[in-house]
């Protein structure tokens, strides 16, 4: 009994010492780190006294915090930043699908201010900005070294007022002024349409409204046609959308998809991550899809277009999209004030990471430039065609009933406006042939 308890002393103390000799360096290494973190708090407050007792002018103690918790979020990446208690409420209102600007969704690369995308239908897009393009000053005053809020401060004023922006263009070779005038911009999340038998969705943005716009509108358009029989497919142009609401991605995605995953996150701890499943129920009701994505295709645009393209849903077509595969968590601070912080990277039902990457379409399809002078070309070049019809005293064609010469003139009708979409929109006319291909398949499989 006596061995047995100095045998269990011994294997106390061991134990001890053990920990002791684990738990001791441990417990030194975030003693250190504790002590670091407040010496730079101590030269934090050092600078900030410095600043408020001897810089040349005075200023505001206020904004000096202010301008040091936005630096700190903003050293992390291009999408964490503060928000003060005005910039909150836009933030706010703007999710809800009406705010004050220009109506361009802009990043920073590498110190400049680049354009996302222009929004539909606003002072930015009416005025020709393009996704890509680089601001390097308004109103004379350069924007190179700004953060993004401060460049995005800039651009802000009362509605009526006139703003120019010098912008630098891939392919253009000066910068160049562009005059717009500010107003507000009220979002029209989707606006659709039916171009000869195929739905257009055209989604601008992810704002509350989107699946509400998007579902009443593929119904409106569907009963205006006859019927779910009566069209081809569907195009869900994405293009220049900017992004938005992750939960709105899902449920546009899930409008779509009958089972599995739509998009999983995932954060620093495992157990921050989260999948989104889709649930049953195809608005489409099996019809082909055909995504349109560019380069200012952004954020929640890539969740459904990757969400689409992984369950073989739709084909993906047009250039590569933007790359932004994180999501940021808006958290609600004292006096109002909000931070924007990057608190996960969203992965697409086979796992892809789009982070940088951006979604790689099924069709690479360019949407051409004209310049003036091919246009001006077109106008002196193009003569109207002569046929066998138009020569006097030919033959009339009896072999044709009257209906069938009318259907065989309502489809050249159909052609005639689909040449003249290419002109207009080269990428949509693409993708409306693909389901013309798809349709004609189809139906001779029958």
């Amino acid at each position: 009994m006596k061995k047995f308890a100095m045998a269990a002393l011994g294997g106390t103390l061991a134990g001890v010492i053990a920990t002791t000799q684990i738990a001791g360096p441990l417990l030194a290494q975030d003693s250190a780190k504790s002590s670091n973190v407040y010496e730079q708090l101590d030269l934090f407050g050092d600078i900030f006294e410095r600043i408020r007792a001897q810089y040349v002018e005075e200023v505001d103690p206020g904004e000096l915090i202010e301008a040091a918790i936005d630096g700190m979020l903003t050293s992390l990446d291009p999408h964490s930043s503060y928000l003060s208690p005005d910039d909150a409420a836009q933030m706010r209102v703007q999710t809800r699908g009406e705010f004050g600007g220009l109506g361009i969704e802009v990043t920073q690369e590498e110190g400049f201010v680049k354009v996302v995308s222009p929004i539909d239908g606003t002072p930015a897009d009416e005025a020709g900005v393009e996704a890509g393009d680089f601001i390097t000053h308004v109103d004379g005053e350069s924007v190179l070294g700004l953060a993004l809020d401060e460049a995005v401060t800039l651009m802000r004023g009362p509605v009526g007022s006139e703003i120019i922006i010098t912008l630098v263009r891939e392919g253009e070779p000066e910068p160049f002024d562009v005059s717009i005038i500010r107003d507000t911009i009220k979002l029209t999340a989707v606006r659709t349409r039916t171009q000869g038998d195929t739905v257009v969705l055209r989604v601008t943005t992810f704002n509350d409204q989107t699946y509400t716009n998007l579902q009443s509108g593929l119904k409106e358009q569907i009963e205006e046609a006859g019927g779910i029989d009566a069209i081809n497919g569907i195009v869900i142009d994405l293009r220049n959308n900017p992004g938005g609401l992750l939960t709105q991605a899902i449920r546009v995605s899930d409008a779509f998809l009958e089972k599995g995953e739509i998009v999983s996150t995932r954060g620093r701890e495992i157990q921050d991550g989260e999948r989104f499943n889709a649930t049953a129920g195809d608005l489409a009701e099996g019809k082909p899809i055909v995504v349109l994505i560019n380069g200012g295709s952004a954020s929640a645009s890539e969740i459904v277009a990757g969400a689409l393209q992984d369950h073989r849903r739709a084909i993906v077509v047009g250039t590569k999209s933007f790359g932004k595969g994180s999501v940021q968590t808006v958290m609600p601070l004292r006096s109002d004030g909000a931070m924007r912080l990057t608190t996960a990277r969203y992965y697409t039902p086979s796992g892809r990471s789009i982070q940088s990457l951006g979604v790689s379409p099924d069709i690479v399809v360019e949407q051409p430039r004209r310049s003036l002078a091919e246009e001006e070309e077109d106008e002196t070049t193009n003569r109207p065609s002569r046929s066998e019809a138009d020569l006097r005293g030919s033959l009339n064609n009896d072999s044709l009933s009257e209906d069938e010469i009318k259907q065989i003139e309502a489809d050249r009708a159909k052609a005639e406006a689909a040449a003249a979409l290419r002109e207009e929109d080269y990428q949509l006319a693409y993708a409306i042939d693909i389901l013309k291909g798809l349709s004609a398949i189809g139906t001779s499989n029958r």
